[in-house]
């Protein structure tokens, strides 16, 4: 998602996860491979003499057990928002450095660069973590990213008190503001506490929609839209606390 945020107005501190917390949820997603791997072969391995002559069946009982334990990483962080079972066992989760959700492109390239902070290269990704203050491995470097705490990705600079009541009826009207970070909505409320009549308002409510991709717009003027742009923020942070 392109980024709306200059940097000007806020400065948010995300808290990575410790090194020792990455590395044990790395040796439980390692174990859970290992043991899935373990076990297909041991289900198959009566048939698989049996079907070395078909290829098409040999291809499949290679699938079943090879693809979900090499893609084991970048499947699980896809379909689960960053996390893979190891990492929300320990409340970790991995997202861009500005806080953003990571693309299909950020989590190959940390998927790849696997093969280089894990074993392989005798954890030089552990070594690269012990250096920088992120505890960011060769692949969050690469793809932009880190992993952090959920608990304080959830709770960070979001005080309940700042919020008033959600009716039980509420519905957001742009489903999209989900995916903004909590620097860009730092801007979006710096930039309402304006003028309505600063240009200023004008330009970052074309910036959101046209990063947002919305289309229709249901206020009927800019600091409108991005107050509800907001507020829809708010709804969906409230939900997953």
């Amino acid at each position: 998602m392109p980024s709306i945020l200059t940097g000007q107005y806020v400065n948010i501190q995300q808290t990575p996860a410790s090194v020792g917390e990455r590395v044990l949820a790395q040796l439980i997603d390692w174990l859970i491979q290992g043991v899935y791997f373990s076990g297909m072969l041991y289900l198959f391995s009566g048939t698989i003499a049996d079907y070395t002559s078909d290829g098409t069946l040999m291809a499949i009982i290679i699938l079943l057990i090879v693809f979900p334990t090499f893609f084991y990483a970048l499947v699980c962080e896809l379909w689960f928002n960053g996390q893979t079972f190891g990492k929300q066992l320990f409340h970790m989760r991995v997202v861009k450095t500005d806080g953003s959700t990571p693309g299909l492109g950020a989590y190959i390239m940390r998927w790849m660069f696997m093969l280089i902070d894990g074993f392989t290269f005798s954890g030089l990704g552990l070594v690269v973590m012990l250096f920088n203050t992120s505890n960011r491995r060769i692949g969050d470097l690469a793809a932009g990213t880190m992993v952090i705490k959920t608990n304080s990705y959830k709770k960070m600079k979001i005080s309940l008190d700042e919020f008033a009541p959600f009716s039980r009826n509420y519905r957001p009207a742009y489903p999209a503001a989900e995916n903004l970070s909590l620097e860009q909505v730092g801007l979006i409320d710096q930039t309402l506490r304006l003028n309505e009549g600063d240009p200023r308002v004008h330009a970052l409510a074309e910036q959101v929609k046209h990063t947002l991709a919305i289309e229709t717009v249901h206020e009927t003027d800019d600091a409108a839209f991005l107050w509800r742009v907001k507020r829809d923020y708010q709804y969906y942070a409230l939900e997953e606390i």
